[in-house]
């Protein structure tokens, strides 16, 4: 017998409020695949250029110099600081601080966690790139030196795995909700940051950048499913091992 609308609607609700992290993270992991996709096939037809070069032609509005940007020196200076803390160098100098306190901590899921994530995000930047192969924007409006090709960007989407997995490990050392929401809030932020600067120092199309976000995004909704699900299966079996009676 089939069950009642009812009775499956009650029981998808209290699912839902039980497993709420899990839901966002597969809806965030869903919207970001479906996203890259669309970024992705547009980035080939002429609406996607068209609004790649517009965004870029409003951030270098000056025709006689274009490689200088919208607003004054020290918005230039900001971007360029900010831009940096992007950089696989960084990421990784930041990493190694925080595999060793973690190591220092015995929180071994988490670390291998991080190194997986990095490393993950870096292999998905290289292999997207060199499979979309795409130019940069011209030289001319580059105001930093960039090295492979454009599609997605590397700083966008390797900012977004690290800080976002970070800011997630650091919200369990917080009880209340408010903190755990504002170390989120400032994780997202910073990537956000970090990708807008790309395109204002004229290092990508914009669509690259939201592609960047994108699977980055992803990627770390993966790590976290994937976190999750383990700490829940070690909490059923240290429940079940609890409940054996003893001998």
């Amino acid at each position: 017998m089939a069950p009642h609308p009812t009775a499956f609607l009650t029981r998808a609700l209290r699912v839902a409020r039980t497993e709420i992290g899990a839901v966002v993270a597969l809806l965030v992991l869903a919207l970001g695949v479906l996203t890259f996709i669309e970024l992705a096939d547009d980035m080939r037809e002429a609406d996607g250029q068209a609004f790649d070069q517009a965004v870029l032609h409003a951030v270098r509005p000056f025709t006689d110099d274009p490689g200088r940007p919208w607003g004054p020196w020290w918005l230039h200076e900001a971007a360029a600081d900010i831009t940096s803390l992007g950089g696989i160098s960084v990421l990784a100098l930041f990493a190694l601080i925080a595999l060793g306190f973690l190591v220092i901590q015995r929180k071994r899921l988490s670390a291998l966690l991080l190194v997986i994530g990095l490393g993950g995000g870096v292999a998905l930047s290289e292999g997207l790139k060199a499979v979309f192969e795409r130019e940069r924007p011209p030289q001319v409006y580059q105001a930093v030196e960039t090295l492979n090709a454009s599609f997605p960007s590397g700083h966008a989407l390797l900012s977004t795995v690290f800080y976002l997995t970070l800011g997630v490990m650091l919200t369990r050392a917080f009880p209340r909700r408010r903190l755990k929401a504002y170390v989120l809030a400032v994780s997202v932020v910073i990537a956000l940051l970090i990708g807008l600067t790309r395109i204002y120092l004229g290092a990508h199309w914009a669509s690259d950048v939201f592609a960047g976000w994108s699977v980055g995004a992803a990627w770390a909704m993966v790590l976290w499913l994937a976190a999750y699900a383990l700490e829940r299966r070690q909490r059923v079996r240290g429940a079940a091992l609890h409940d054996e009676p003893s001998a």
